[in-house]
């Protein structure tokens, strides 16, 4: 009986049926001399091969490679007069696309800079590294700041958290880029905004290239909604956190296609 895939797909070439059925002598050990022997050959390997094959897997391998799935829960709606207007949203796409050409075209360059003696970049997978590298030690501690007088916190970037320089994040490849905005989303769900967090997720958005993978689809989206649920805390519109907030919002809907999270004007 022919198989399912036979009975859907004709034969390309025509074979007379092969040894296995009228009986004649066919090795499949020797060579074939001639094409129909050839294609006689493929016929019979087909043939023995089963219908149904399962693998084995180790399930330990599998952890880290589950399915992603992706909450389609929209944004908090923004509070009256707290919602940018399509012009700004506009604009700050542009700029932003402008900012991802530039990292793409000057990568290169970037990336073979020396580094200072003191940027010690943490491995991929070392979370807690990466969180203290980018945020500072201040912020991840929740210490109070230095006092000025005494000391120029500006200058420590252990305490205040290291920049996006471009030598730094040229240097990212996109499954380092992920990693690194997955820890500083995780941070931020249970956390308030900071500027520290802001400059990061917004250089780290600008090197996450297009089109997204399954993963980092649902953690921008993710980054929107959290962004929403923080700016309806908000008291009053000269709130500095406001801007990038709704900065973040706008780069996830209005770059990244995430069309049902973008904010509609007052």
């Amino acid at each position: 009986m022919k198989s399912d895939v036979e009975e859907l797909m004709p034969r390309l070439l025509p074979v007379e049926t092969c040894g296995i059925e009228t009986g004649e002598d066919f090795n499949l050990n020797e060579p074939p001399r001639n094409p129909q022997e050839y294609l006689r050959q493929v016929q019979l390997e087909a043939s023995l091969c089963p219908d149904v094959v399962v693998a084995k897997i180790d399930p330990k391998k599998l952890r880290k490679k589950q399915t992603v799935n992706v909450s389609l829960t929209g944004c908090q709606a923004a509070p009256q007069g707290f919602s940018p207007s399509l012009k700004w949203q506009q604009q700050q796409v542009s700029n932003f696309s402008e900012i991802r050409r530039s990292i793409s075209k000057h990568r290169l360059h970037w990336s073979g800079q020396a580094l200072d003696d003191n940027v010690l970049m943490p491995k991929q997978d070392a979370e807690e590294q990466w969180k203290k590298f980018c945020l500072g030690e201040n912020v991840y501690l929740n210490s109070p700041p230095t006092d000025p007088v005494t000391e120029d916190p500006g200058l420590d970037y252990v305490k205040v958290g290291f920049p996006p320089f471009l030598s730094i994040v040229s240097r990212l490849n996109q499954a380092t880029v992920s990693a690194v905005l997955e820890y500083l989303i995780n941070w931020f769900e249970e956390r308030e905004f900071v500027p520290q967090l802001g400059r990061w997720q917004y250089a780290l958005l600008a090197c996450l290239e297009k089109p997204l993978l399954p993963e980092a689809h649902s953690l921008i989206r993710q980054l929107a909604r959290r962004s929403s649920e923080v700016r309806t805390n908000l008291e009053h519109q000269e709130d500095e956190r406001l801007s990038p907030l709704n900065l973040m919002i706008c780069l996830v809907a209005r770059y990244f296609d995430q069309n049902d999270l973008a904010d509609k004007e007052d």
